[in-house]
């Protein structure tokens, strides 16, 4: 994975700026499974959409699933500026997260979440004042079990990514918060009391 150089830092750097939440962690870490239970528990939150230069599939919709580009159309928006952060794989496929997305997040009265690897993470962490990092961390017998039970890796790519997660547990000092997966419910009650705590001391809390 390559990370990219750092784009120029747009509006959401003013300190009037909503905050902006990122979840990061390893492969199998449930940081899907969280962030959805995230949004049943606290209101006013919405999942920034990615982009990618990977093909559409069947039945996934622009916009909602990916924002689909382009090469050329990912190039552009990297060259000027669009992207807060991307990322290339060896397949050569780019995902990122674009400036356009968040704003207009920020701009219907909603509060951002971000799903990035830690890269990406870091990256916000440094360029966004206010955002909250938070690391998902699992047992490592717990990480691999969710792999297998996915199906969608070979053995030799699931130890490539256990590997990996316990390079990346080597990290997660980095971040603000640290929740351990180790239990949904508990999790998920834990990772919502971080953003309702965050959401009251940036006085963007929903009130009934």
């Amino acid at each position: 994975m390559v990370a990219a150089e750092r784009p120029t830092v747009g509006r959401l750097s003013e300190p009037s700026t909503r905050p902006v939440f990122v979840v990061t962690g390893p492969s199998g870490a449930g940081k899907g499974t969280l962030i959805r239970g995230l949004l049943e528990r606290v209101p006013g939150l919405e999942v920034a959409v990615s982009a990618t230069t990977r093909q559409q599939r069947p039945g996934e919709v622009d916009g909602q699933d990916y924002w689909f580009l382009s090469d050329d159309e990912f190039t552009r928006r990297v060259d000027t500026g669009g992207f807060l952060e991307w990322v290339s794989y060896v397949s050569g496929r780019r995902y990122g997260t674009l400036w356009s997305e968040i704003e207009r997040i920020v701009e219907a009265g909603r509060v951002c979440v971000l799903e990035l690897e830690l890269e990406g993470a870091l990256r916000v962490q440094t360029d966004v004042p206010g955002s909250t990092t938070i690391f998902i961390a699992a047992d490592v017998e717990e990480l691999e079990r969710r792999l297998r039970e996915r199906a969608t890796e070979s053995t030799g790519e699931i130890g490539e990514r256990i590997a990996l997660a316990r390079r990346q547990f080597e990290q997660a000092h980095r971040f603000r918060y640290m929740v351990r997966n180790d239990e949904l419910d508990r999790a998920t009650a834990a990772l919502a009391a971080l953003v309702e705590c965050e959401l009251e001391r940036a006085g963007t809390m929903s009130r009934p």
